[in-house]
């Protein structure tokens, strides 16, 4: 239900009523009882009032000056929609705080008023931006605020927020952790120092002649704009060697900070530049848009979310896309080794599904299996990883990041989207063929493995738990699809977690404290050091990643049912092992419906896997490298018909003459990934 105002009068009756004498009040009840009225009526009719009541008109103008006289507005530039704290979750927490229970401004201020006239935020900004430019002109000009921008205690304010915004920027500019991101200033004389000290000489001009205008000719103006271009190119550079030094939320949130800061000082200078008598009036209403439009972002959480965010998902799919190459299968070798590769990840999982039954025949708590179940999925995982084997659902969220970086990196056109139509081909079958040898493997060694303790103890240890592991697999008397779903983010989340361990490991240079740790040299020496450092490098992110993906799998059932949800997980490589057992269990007598359906499910819950995990790994990764989704369409398209045109190409290894292009894009991509 949309929030409603209780005043019923119209701006006519409000006017008459506050207005027919003059008013010397200062209370803000007659300007929101206005404003609000004027937001259901038509706004040509405020003004026709006006124009016919001149008294009131006069009336209306000494109410305004007297409620805006002596109060400043230095702080609705210098601190609205502009980040405050140094760290995304502080910030995070103001900002939900302010939203329900706004704060206290000092009486004294324009922000005052407009928290208290303006509190709607959106609502009442959308109702500014929708008056015409002639009619806000004319309500500027019979207000008698159309030449606001050359008073003197105007400029004045504008002039003191630059300076604070500058003083702000260059204290957050000068941090180590700033600095440190971009290294090729060093040896320059620093852009923000400089912006200060010809901001110092045009307050001191302006201290001496009030009087003075700012045109775009202007030596000062110029001076400025330079420096200002030179601070930001500071700040691209310092984002731009993220990928190179890796970056922690603490640095991205000061980077954000300080291109707010200049983005603004830029802003308010345009507002000094006046070149010609229509700039006047321009510039004045700029001046109340842009404070009115700054405020009504003060406490917006999906700019915050979207601003912090877009760097460090950025940095996270720039680790997971050089992951993501080595899953792209081109010649019918690469094809074979993927194959093998999961073949070996089947084997795993096979022993790991008999593993997990065998634990749930262990004595102990709900939480003491989550711990048996994390443990299982988590090493074998790493075991998997370690071993160079495969686990086919893995690398949907590595291939996405992949996509997205060639695509982001490509001039977009009819010849681009067919080649990574092909692309997307190669990275199909890839998945394809990773699929077929997790479930050809981890079915039949699931049978090997319980026959064998069979025949080594004389029990069937698969009857107990057969029923359910079958039920498990029927959609219909089962959240298997949710399930699976549920499986899928976990797999996007790991991939998460992998790059950005990765990001974090280059920021804070991990494996160089390693390779030169005086403790290390002098307990087992240099060389010892170096291999663990190389070690460290190359295989840490997929450690972690793959721990914590057997730690999600693990313990979801368990904390499902502590929460009284019926969560779990399916996975189609676990699904595979768990059909073996549930037929053995069975001794192989069930029923052909039941068969078909639990064999079926495996394939869906392998393609529910890889689609969601997949999906939002390559919404994460367009995100992040601000791919204009609406080229997705374009794309979908060239794919499908590429599909129809060339069906084998995306479940066989078949030769291409775009082999050749699409390398290319891949090898270019990788090229940019190490400036």
């Amino acid at each position: 239900m949309r929030f409603q105002f209780n005043t019923s009068q119209s701006s006519a009756e409000i006017l008459d009523k506050y207005f027919s004498i003059k008013n010397e009040t200062r209370d803000l009840k007659p300007l929101t009882d206005l404003f609000h009225s004027l937001q259901k009526e038509n706004f040509s009719e405020f003004l026709t009032f006006l124009k016919e009541h001149e008294e009131i008109r006069q009336n209306l103008v000494y109410y305004i000056n007297t409620v805006f006289m002596g109060r400043a507005f230095n702080l609705s530039l210098t601190e609205a929609n502009i980040l405050s704290e140094d760290a995304f979750f502080p910030e995070l927490r103001k900002r939900i705080l302010s939203k329900f229970l706004p704060p206290v401004e000092d009486d004294n201020t324009i922000s005052n008023i407009i928290s208290n006239v303006f509190f709607r935020d959106n609502a009442d900004f959308k109702f500014i931006k929708k008056v015409s430019r002639q009619e806000s002109d004319e309500l500027f000009r019979m207000l008698e605020i159309d030449r606001m921008i050359l008073q003197p205690k105007v400029k004045k304010e504008l002039l003191f927020s630059m300076n604070i915004l500058a003083w702000r920027a260059i204290g957050n500019a000068l941090d180590v952790d700033v600095l440190k991101m971009a290294p090729e200033y060093k040896n320059f004389d620093n852009p923000f120092l400089a912006l200060q000290d010809e901001l110092d000489i045009l307050i001191s001009d302006f201290k001496k002649n009030q009087a003075i205008v700012l045109t775009s000719k202007d030596s000062h103006y110029k001076q400025i704009k330079i420096y200002l271009q030179q601070c930001f190119a500071f700040i691209s550079k310092a984002f731009k060697n993220a990928s190179k030094y890796g970056i922690s939320g603490k640095t991205n949130q000061s980077l954000l900070k300080i291109r707010q800061q200049l983005q603004r000082i830029s802003e308010i200078l345009e507002l000094l530049v006046i070149d010609d008598e229509k700039d006047v009036i321009r510039k004045s209403k700029n001046l109340v848009i842009n404070i009115l439009d700054y405020k009504s972002h003060r406490n917006n959480i999906r700019d915050l979310f979207n601003d912090s965010t877009t760097l460090l998902s950025h940095l996270i799919t720039t680790h997971t896309a050089e992951t993501g190459t080595n899953y792209i299968t081109t010649s019918p070798k690469e094809y074979l080794k993927m194959f093998k590769k999961a073949s070996g990840g089947g084997i795993i999982v096979g022993a790991l599904c008999v593993i997990k039954m065998l634990y749930a025949y262990v004595p102990g708590s709900e939480f003491y299996h989550a711990f048996l179940y994390s443990f299982n999925y988590a090493m074998g995982f790493i075991m998997i990883y370690l071993m160079n084997f495969t686990l086919a659902t893995k690398q949907p969220a590595m291939t996405a990041a992949t996509m997205a970086k060639v695509l982001s990196e490509g001039k977009n056109n009819s010849k681009n989207y067919l080649d990574f139509a092909h692309l997307v081909s190669k990275l199909f079958r890839s998945q394809f063929i990773a699929f077929v040898g997790n479930v050809l493997l981890s079915f039949p060694i699931a049978l090997a493995i319980i026959y064998g303790l069979e025949i080594l103890f004389g029990q069937n240890f698969a009857i107990e738990k057969s029923s359910t592991l079958l039920k498990d697999l029927d959609p219909f008397h089962s959240k298997a699809l949710l399930h699976a779903a549920l499986a899928g983010v976990y797999l996007f989340i790991s991939g998460i977690i992998a790059g950005n361990v990765g990001n974090t490991s280059v920021f804070y240079k991990i494996p160089e404290r390693i390779a030169k740790n005086p403790y290390i040299h002098y307990l087992f020496g240099r060389n010892f050091a170096e291999n663990l450092s190389q070690y460290y490098s190359k295989n840490w992110a997929g450690i972690m990643s793959n721990l914590w993906l057997g730690i999600f799998l693990g313990s979801t059932a368990t904390i499902g049912k502590f929460f009284g949800l019926d969560l779990d997980i399916r996975h189609i490589t676990f699904a595979a092992g768990n059909f073996a057992l549930g037929l053995y269990g069975k001794e192989f007598s069930i029923d052909t419906q039941t068969f078909i359906i639990a064999f079926v499910t495996v394939f869906v819950i392998g393609f529910l896997n890889f689609i969601v995990s997949f999906g939002l790994s390559m919404f994460l990764a367009f995100r992040s490298r601000k791919v204009n989704f609406g080229e997705v369409r374009n794309l979908n398209r060239s794919i499908i018909k590429y599909f129809f045109k060339n069906p084998l190409i995306f479940f066989f290894p078949i030769r291409s003459v775009l082999d050749e292009r699409a390398k290319k894009l891949i090898s270019d991509t990788t090229k940019h990934t190490h400036p």
